[in-house]
C-alpha cells in the first residue's frame, strides 16, 4: 500500500492532531503532529506502539518510569502498558502500532 503526501488522514485524538499514514493488515505507521503543552494523559491499548522522534521534545511516561524525549530518539511502549506523553517542545513523532488502532480508524 502506498500513501502519497497530500492524501494521509489528518486525525485528533484525545485533543493532539496526528496524521494516518499508512494502514496495513498488521500494522499501522501514524506521525504525531505535537504543540507545546499537548497532553495525552495515562491509557494503554492492546497494541505494541514503537515511535521515532524526529523533532521537538516529549516526556514520555511508561508504568511510572519517566523518560524526556529529543531528536534521534525512539522507543516501545509494551501492549497494555499504562503511559502517557507531555510534550515540552512542538515537533513530529513517528509511531508505529501492531496490530493497527481500531479508535484511529
Amino acid at each position: 500500500m502506498i500513501t502519497l503526501k497530500e492524501n494521509s488522514q489528518r486525525r485528533n485524538f484525545k485533543g493532539v492532531d496526528f496524521e494516518l499514514l499508512a494502514v496495513g493488515p498488521k500494522s499501522m505507521v501514524t506521525k504525531m503532529n505535537y504543540k507545546t503543552g499537548d497532553h495525552v494523559p495515562f491509557h494503554n491499548h492492546p497494541n505494541e506502539q514503537a515511535g521515532y522522534v524526529i523533532s521537538g521534545k516529549i516526556k514520555l511516561q511508561i508504568e511510572g518510569d519517566i523518560h524526556v524525549l529529543k531528536p534521534g530518539d525512539s522507543y516501545v511502549i509494551p501492549m497494555n502498558s499504562d503511559h502517557s506523553v507531555e510534550v515540552i517542545e512542538a515537533g513530529e513523532v513517528i509511531d508505529v502500532f501492531t496490530p493497527p488502532r481500531e479508535d484511529y480508524l
